[in-house]
């Protein structure tokens, strides 16, 4: 099917978790469409060779900040280098991987395994939240914020509880958010995501395999292309075109909604 060509021309994106894997992916889409990005990411090497990987795919460079999402000062830091290098930020896109541990199950994990999940996937995006709401309301302007999950919050994936469980109440911030702060330009949205080919997600199917003794391409076929009728992982310019229509002045009526990205993998609406 053919598609639109987009200009993302004047928007400016903060992603994060973006060195690698989804997050990677919808930046440079993002920037090929115009779209002055900035990633964030743990690690300053990984984040300059994602930057210079940007570049080579878009033609533009994004600004690289250090943020580690288990660590509330360096999200200060992280977010407001992201703020003075793009001038303001219009879109937030939140993204994190998952706990250290996973996969692993419920009766494995311990206590410092259970506090990275809420660091990551609730303690992270509701204090980025917080600081971002701040500098809106501070400085005037609307802006969006996207958060990504997971369709497995819907069916939970037993190696993955940890993080699925964690990541549930995106939705609930994502509405809170809307009804808060609509009246005030303020848009926030959550993208439960299906699968997607990633470096991460293939070492996570050999983890997986390792743990049940099966072969990983076996693993993947099955528990990755057979859960859809698609029989395909999703694409990230599929992804960051949804991000720039929920961003776009077409998305203002969807604010709030949680929105299955995913192939319809799950059973459940």
């Amino acid at each position: 099917m053919a598609r639109v060509a987009l200009d993302l021309s004047g928007l400016r994106v903060l992603v994060t978790a973006a060195s690698s894997g989804i997050g990677l992916g919808v930046a440079k889409w993002l920037s090929r469409w115009g779209a002055e990005v900035a990633i964030a990411s743990r690690r300053r090497e990984a984040l300059e060779a994602a930057a210079r990987e940007v570049e080579a795919f878009s033609g533009r460079r994004p600004a690289a900040v250090v943020m580690d999402l288990l660590d509330g000062g360096s999200i200060e830091r992280g977010f407001e280098e992201a703020w003075r290098a793009l001038g303001r930020v219009d879109l937030l896109v939140f993204n994190a991987g998952h706990a250290g541990c996973e996969p692993c199950l419920p009766h494995e994990a311990g206590y410092r395994d259970w506090a990275e999940a809420a660091l990551m996937h609730v303690a992270a995006p509701g204090y980025l939240t917080s600081l971002y709401l701040r500098r809106l309301l501070e400085e005037g302007g609307g802006g969006t914020i996207v958060y990504l999950s997971s369709a497995s919050v819907r069916e939970p994936m037993r190696f993955l509880g940890l993080a699925d469980a964690s990541r549930a109440g995106l939705q609930q911030l994502a509405k809170l958010v809307a009804r808060l702060y609509g009246g005030r330009g303020v848009r926030a949205y959550t993208i439960l995501l299906g699968s997607f080919d990633t470096p991460g997600a293939r070492r996570l199917i050999e983890r997986v395999a390792a743990r049940l003794g099966a072969d990983p391409a076996e693993l993947w076929e099955r528990e990755v292309l057979g859960r859809t009728p698609l029989r395909r992982t999703g694409t990230f310019e599929e992804l960051a075109g949804l991000i720039a229509f929920l961003a776009s002045g077409y998305g203002e009526y969807a604010n709030g909604a949680t929105i299955e990205f995913s192939g319809a993998m799950t059973r459940c609406a």
